[in-house]
């Protein structure tokens, strides 16, 4: 049964996620795609394309609830183009390039029994809650009693297209590799789809690549397709080392995140990643704007500065990113998530862009550099990581953090996410940290940052305090 319960917890704030086929089944995806035309206003009677693009990853469930999808859409007299087997960021490709809005059925990183469907418009723009999300929950809860309404003309039709080789040939073109110094790189792609466009992406270039789990098995046989899990990269460190690499790559189940571990085996923090990449962009657009979101290390803001570039914090969410990417035409966006968004890519992220401009700065520098020795500038500070603690009042235990705050001296707060305080240590040393409410638990996630590990853990000791005595 379709009900207002059942779509509370498959509409998220992001996407439609589920498990298939208890809550997300062939008869939502059907209903989801009649209601995505009417909002996104894909039929050619609303002004629009005519046609809505979709792409699948490699979950048994994917090609049963696309076909669903694409009963919807074509019921209303849209065509559906169907480019197959793609990762995250293909989609947003075919969705940019060809002016389409778009469906990726996808469940990213979640185990084998989720699945679930991300929307964007035409040129890749996305579609969230507040954006075409709750339009489709509400257009869905109706439609799921009173029936989809009657379209007078022909219905759409299904073609196929692959679009693989076009993706390929994008990418490599806004981050040439063809120069570089030869690399030996260790690729694990987690049973995900990594294993699809990896092969493609990375063909022909001076990469010696050694493959992890690049067979596309969406019940994840090896470990889960999670990389922001430092247990599903131990494979990864392992293989580095075995290899004697020079770095390694880790993408989640639908590739649009990367994850980077240096020749030592340690994972790089994603902070230390966005720093790198927006130095790279200013250099190619100097005094642009770089987006970073408020758990981003001090660092980005400060080597966007050194580079000449103005640096815009948000929210934490791919939405206020792409949003203030667009405001303000920046070039580039960065989360702590692995997330990295390029104007150049509709203001889409894409992990495999991400990944290569790392293979670009290292493959630049003389031989005998390691990844290490190259990152050493972009990573300054002593960090966290995300601490999450189960609090059932929230709101009240973020006020018992504010008011243990407010009444220092040289400390800031504001509540732009959460709520952020920073300040300096008798000596001068600087520290911040954020503490901010899941959306979707009951949990309180911190992130701390300190000039030295010592300075971070003494604060971030003294707030999970305040935390666990209010949880």
């Amino acid at each position: 049964m379709i009900d207002a319960p059942l779509l509370d917890r498959l509409i998220k704030a992001y996407d439609v996620r589920g498990v298939v086929p208890d809550d997300l089944g062939p008869d939502v995806a059907r209903l989801v795609g009649a209601a995505f035309v009417h909002v996104v206003g894909a039929s050619r009677e609303q002004g629009g394309p005519g046609t809505v693009v979709v792409a699948r990853d490699m979950r048994p469930s994917g090609p049963e609830l696309v076909a669903a999808f694409a009963e919807g859409v074509t019921s209303q007299g849209v065509d559906v183009l169907d480019i197959g087997l793609g990762s995250t960021d293909q989609l947003y490709f075919a969705a940019g390039s060809l002016d389409l809005p778009g469906a990726m059925f996808t469940a990213s990183h979640n185990p084998a029994q989720y699945n679930g469907i991300k929307l964007c418009r035409v040129g890749a723009s996305p579609v969230g809650q507040d954006t075409g999300l709750s339009q489709i929950k509400e257009l869905v809860l109706a439609w799921a009693s009173e029936g989809v309404p009657h379209h007078d003309g022909p219905a759409g039709q299904v073609s196929a297209r692959d679009l693989l080789a076009d993706y390929a040939a994008f990418l490599s073109a806004l981050v040439p590799l063809g120069g570089i110094r030869p690399l030996r790189v260790v690729v694990d792609a987690g049973n995900g789809m990594g294993g699809h466009t990896v092969p493609a992406v990375l063909r022909d270039l001076p990469l010696e690549v050694h493959e992890l789990y690049f067979e596309l098995d969406g019940t994840f046989p090896h470990h889960e397709a999670n990389p922001i899990d430092p247990e599903n990269l131990r494979d990864l460190q392992g293989a580095v080392l075995a290899e004697g690499a020079d770095i390694g790559l880790a993408f989640d189940g639908d590739a649009d995140r990367c994850f980077v571990v240096d020749e030592r085996g340690a994972i790089v923090d994603p902070s230390t990643l966005t720093g790198l990449i927006a130095a790279r962009e200013l250099a190619k657009e100097p005094g642009a704007t770089v987006i970073h979101n408020l758990i981003t290390s001090a660092a980005v803001p400060e080597i966007v500065l050194e580079h000449g570039g103005t640096p815009v914090r948000t929210r934490v969410g791919h939405s206020f990113i792409k949003a203030t990417m667009a405001e303000t035409g920046a070039v580039f966006g960065g989360e702590h998530s692995g997330h990295f968004y390029f104007r150049d890519f509709w203001r889409a992220d894409s992990g495999m862009l991400a990944a290569l401009h790392v293979l670009a700065a290292l493959g630049e520098t003389p031989p005998g550099t390691t990844l290490s020795d190259l990152l050493a500038e972009y990573s300054r500070y002593a960090a966290s990581g995300e601490i999450n603690t189960t609090v059932a009042d929230q709101v009240t235990v973020l006020a018992s953090i504010a008011a243990a705050y407010s009444e220092r001296p040289d400390v800031e707060l504001d509540e732009l996410d959460g709520l952020t305080v920073s300040g300096r240590s008798a000596d001068g040393a600087g520290w911040w940290f954020n503490v901010r409410p899941s959306n979707t638990e009951p949990l309180l996630r911190l992130n701390v940052e300190g000039a030295d590990t010592a300075l971070m853990e003494t604060v971030r000791d003294e707030v999970l305090a305040l935390i666990r005595r209010g949880a």
